[in-house]
């Protein structure tokens, strides 16, 4: 293992702007200050056309393929998506129909979600955990949920949600440190700046 680690981050809101985007990219940007990560980013808004329609792998255009390969070589994954009516987007879980079976086990996972209003909060714990348990990932303890409130003009403006955002961090670190021991981590109070 090399001591840059591979940060793929899965943005699963088919649209843009998204608050989904905005959430994913505070909580790369805090990894970014803690550990020596290299950061991609696949986002369902770029590829959701391509794989609307398709139920296996064969069939996919060669850009997506890649997405799809980026996912299964990362050495830590953050997944987030919007609640709609409910439930994660359709896209957002085919897209993980995709991936191979074995592609994510032991992989660390920090997920997140976004909705209308905290009556979709337990999607984090009953949707995005079980999908990566599936896949036999290491699903980080905390993961992050935030609403419309949390946000002005697609900017957290939230110091719950910030604080949230810290603290999810601050509880991988250990985990993170465990899995990639040739990293060089920085201190954790480098989050706050």
């Amino acid at each position: 293992m090399s001591s840059v680690i591979n940060l793929v981050v899965v943005s699963g809101s088919p649209f843009r702007p998204s608050r989904t985007d905005v959430l994913l990219n505070a909580l790369s940007a805090a990894l970014e200050r803690v550990l020596p990560v290299r950061t991609r980013v696949v986002a369902l808004a770029d590829i959701a056309a391509d794989i609307g329609t398709v139920l296996s792998r064969e069939r996919l255009p060669g850009h997506v393929e890649d997405e799809l390969r980026a996912i299964e070589q990362a050495d830590i994954l953050l997944a987030g998506a919007p609640v709609y009516r409910g439930s994660l987007p359709g896209l957002f879980k085919h897209l993980f129909d995709l991936i191979g079976i074995d592609a994510l086990a032991g992989k660390p996972v920090l997920i997140a979600a976004t909705g209308g209003s905290q009556r979709h909060a337990l999607v984090v714990d009953h949707q995005l955990r079980p999908l990566f348990s599936f896949f036999q990932s290491l699903v980080l303890p905390t993961g992050v949920y935030a609403t419309p409130d949390d946000f002005t003009d697609y900017d957290i403006t939230d110091s719950a949600l910030k604080s949230r955002i810290e603290l999810v961090i601050d509880q991988a670190l250990p985990v993170l440190n465990g899995l990639f021991p040739d990293a060089r981590f920085r201190s954790a109070e480098t989050l706050a700046a």
